[in-house]
């Protein structure tokens, strides 16, 4: 199959304006890691809290290089037959019984069945497919959930970007996947593969950073609202809960007073609406408990 020639970005500055066109805010040292990796074709591992954006980037990549995104979700147990490839027995069965309805040779039969129709492609076969006429990005999301046996079998296909299936032989691609790996740090990640790959550490934003992000993701939403909503974000995120919201955390609780024709924070819809922002109950306690709410409410008005 023939392949499409992928225009890459030609500098930093234009993966930052690729970027922003998708609506992605990102520092330049972020564009750097990313124009180094697409132009080295080097996997990029990234790190940090949940919710800050790291699985959004290779959705922004896919988009931005319009071709195919490839996820791969990993958790704990997942294996080669759900990652890579596996055999569609049933459909081998039948087809079995038909040849040896029809008379054929048992031999040929065995040959047949393991054709290309009969094998399942899973996200990892599908990214290095010799057929792909175009890169694809291959998002390993969540890594750290799977197995340390799962994350070993990678590495050959993070260098090699080849798969071999017994029965067929060594598939290679013909040209390498664009590779975003993305870890909340629930486990390390073992050196052999960090090597393999690009690292960045997405931190949460700063404050005007997340305004921002708002501001593109949310046009709805008024100025006011917005910064209003970001310093409260700020707000919790230095308090000692449970678990910090998030970017998507701070969008889902500006769209949902958006919904609610919501302008500006005010104590009643603010307790009503913790639950797009907190998702530990101990947490949504904390901040209502005594009069923390008014207080947090009182430093996001006179910011």
């Amino acid at each position: 199959m023939e392949q499409v020639q992928q225009a890459l970005p030609a500098s930093i500055d234009d993966v930052l304006a690729a970027l922003s066109a998708q609506r992605y805010i990102a520092d330049r040292s972020l564009a750097t890691t990313i124009y180094l990796a697409l132009k080295r074709h080097k996997p990029l591992l990234l790190e940090g809290e949940a919710g800050v954006g790291k699985t959004e980037i290779a959705k922004v990549l896919a988009s931005m290089l319009d071709t195919r995104l490839i996820r791969l979700q990993c958790y704990e147990g997942i294996d080669v037959n759900t990652a890579v490839y596996e055999w569609n027995y049933t459909r081998q069965m039948l087809h079995i019984r038909l040849l040896e309805a029809s008379g054929a040779n048992n031999d040929a039969a065995m040959q047949d069945i393991f054709g290309p129709e009969f094998l399942i492609r899973r996200p990892l076969l599908e990214a290095i497919d010799p057929g792909n006429k175009k890169a694809p990005v291959l998002l390993i999301d969540e890594l750290d959930r799977s197995d340390e046996e799962f994350e070993a079998f990678l590495l050959e296909i993070l260098s090699d970007f080849q798969v071999t299936v017994p029965e067929i032989g060594t598939l290679t691609a013909p040209e390498p996947p664009i590779v975003v790996i993305t870890s909340n740090r629930t486990r390390e990640i073992h050196d052999a593969l960090r090597r393999r790959c690009l690292y960045y550490w997405i931190d949460y934003p700063t404050l005007e950073k997340e305004l921002a992000i708002v501001l593109a993701k949310a046009p709805e939403a008024s100025e006011k609202l917005a910064r209003q909503v970001c310093i409260f974000v700020k707000e919790l995120r230095a308090m000692d809960l449970f678990k910090s919201p998030g970017i998507a955390e701070t969008l889902d609780w500006v769209s949902s007073l958006v919904t609610l024709e919501i302008h500006e924070l005010q104590e009643g819809p603010v307790r009503d609406t913790l639950g797009a922002l907190l998702k530990y109950q101990d947490d949504i306690e904390k901040v209502n408990s005594g009069n923390a709410l008014s207080k947090l409410l009182h430093k996001v008005i006179g910011a």
